[in-house]
């Protein structure tokens, strides 16, 4: 007999000893399918599975808890070592019959879970994911490709949910709970994590990892994957050496981040470059790199440092080029003012749909300020600061790819000026059916700016293709 039908027997037998009342009887039944629904059975392979972990927890949890514990990855792997012969050891004890394909199933989700984050890490460890969406324990999709797609992976409970949440924000110092119900986190390999529970999640605790690959996107990765032409990386590569002050834009999911790495690793090696994050996702390669992160507050609901502060205590640290992660608020000001004020080559991102919507956003974040600044002396200020914009954005069939490359020249009455270098054509594809970069055939003025900083700027570049006349 199934623990549900026992459960919805016993159930309906303790009704039968209450008081007889009116339509008592119709309410059992009708209750009752109720009752037998909400008590799956478990599986004889998860209740040994619960039944092994809580023994290994007593065996070795003084050891994967010890907080002075090397991180290092041989440390780890010898910690799993040690897990996995334990929980060899404990299954043998039980002389419980298991084929080789049931005990790795228990080895592995019982390791996972001890020693990583449960059903996730056949996930994480999968190079095709490029994102996790957990929506509830029963309710896990991933991005392959730039598509979503739903898993068959499902957590035992809510609980073991919470768990994973907790292990991931403790780890770097940060807390989830009923009085801060939200938090930015990372993993140790820079992936970024935002997890949201209860009462601010409706239907259960949700879990978002966008994940980073180990070894990263290079810039011209991205050239073979369609994201830009040859001319319009030459470009770039010059316009970074060339300190312009640069804003990448795009929309979610478009590989702001990811750009943002890739026009970094043209910096020279000898510049004093300061990031400040929310939390730390950019991989710069050089040597003389100082990383900020915010900070939130305390559960006394004190200590909050936020963006705008780390930019304003970042211009007394002497930086030849700061790059902010994102500006979404306040800090915009502080950042035109840093990029006016000889922080030349600064670069940062920001959410907007096209490059005067990214000026536009910049505006209003400045106004965010609480100063009642004019909004003629902001755009000026915007026009002096900024260089050039990078617009992102995402096909139909998920591939992120630039859409303008547009610099800003100047004002042009009460109007930013702007002058597109490269767009999306949408009238020459590709092989694939994609649009395609093209040059718009006139000479960015920002071309002097980058001569004088010994860069060079070869006219063929912003030729167009005769197709594209």
């Amino acid at each position: 007999m199934s623990l549900s039908r026992m459960l919805a027997e016993s159930d309906g037998s303790i009704s039968k000893k209450k008081p007889e009342q009116p339509h008592n009887r119709r309410k059992t039944d009708r209750e009752e399918p109720q009752e037998e629904q909400t008590k799956p059975e478990i599986s004889p392979i998860e209740s040994f599975s619960d039944k092994i972990r809580l023994k290994l927890v007593e065996k070795v949890g003084d050891a994967m808890s010890d907080s002075s514990l090397d991180e290092s990855e041989a440390a780890q792997s010898d910690l799993r070592i040690k897990v996995t012969a334990e929980l060899n050891n404990l299954i043998s004890s039980d002389n419980i019959p298991l084929d080789d394909d049931e005990r790795k199933r228990i080895i592995g989700e019982v390791t996972n879970d001890v020693l990583g984050y449960g059903p996730l890490e056949a996930l994480l460890d999968d190079p095709s994911v490029s994102e996790i969406m957990v929506n509830g324990p029963d309710s896990i999709y991933v991005e392959r490709n730039g598509k979503l797609t739903l898993t068959d992976i499902r957590m035992r409970s809510e609980s073991q949910l919470r768990q994973i949440i907790d292990k991931i924000v403790s780890s770097i110092g940060r807390r989830v709970d009923e009085s801060s119900p939200l938090v930015d986190a990372r993993l140790a390999d820079g992936s970024r994590v935002n997890a949201v529970i209860p009462p601010l999640a409706v239907d259960g605790s949700t879990l978002t990892i966008r994940k980073f690959s180990k070894d990263g996107l290079t810039a011209f990765d991205l050239l073979e994957k369609g994201a830009f032409t040859a001319e319009a990386l030459k470009f770039l590569q010059a316009a970074t050496k060339g300190r312009l002050n640069t804003i990448v834009s795009g929309g979610t999911g478009t590989g702001k981040t990811t750009f943002l790495n890739c026009l970094s690793s043209f910096i020279q090696d000898g510049d004093r470059i300061v990031t400040i994050e929310d939390a730390v996702e950019l991989q710069l390669k050089q040597h003389h790199v100082i990383r900020l992160e915010c900070r939130t507050a305390n559960i006394e609901g004190k200590g909050a440092i936020g963006t705008r502060e780390l930019v304003k205590n970042s211009l007394r640290m002497r930086p030849d080029r700061i790059i902010v992660g994102e500006c979404r608020g306040a800090e915009a000001l502080d950042m035109l003012q840093a990029m006016n004020t000889g922080h030349e080559g600064s670069l940062t991102t920001l959410h907007a749909n096209t490059p005067r919507d990214a000026l536009s956003r910049i505006e209003t974040m400045v106004l965010m300020t609480g100063f009642d600044l004019p909004t003629r002396a902001i755009k000026e200020q915007m026009a002096s600061a900024v260089d050039l914009i990078c617009q992102l954005t995402r096909l139909r069939n998920g591939r992120r790819v630039v859409s303008h490359i547009t610099e800003v020249t100047g004002m042009e009455g009460e109007k930013l000026a702007l002058n597109d270098i490269f767009t999306l054509n949408y009238d020459m594809l590709d092989a694939n059916g994609d649009p395609t970069l093209q040059p718009s055939g006139i000479v960015p003025s920002v071309a002097e700016k980058i001569s004088h900083h010994g860069g060079h700027v070869d006219g063929q570049w912003f030729v167009p293709t005769v197709e594209g006349l």
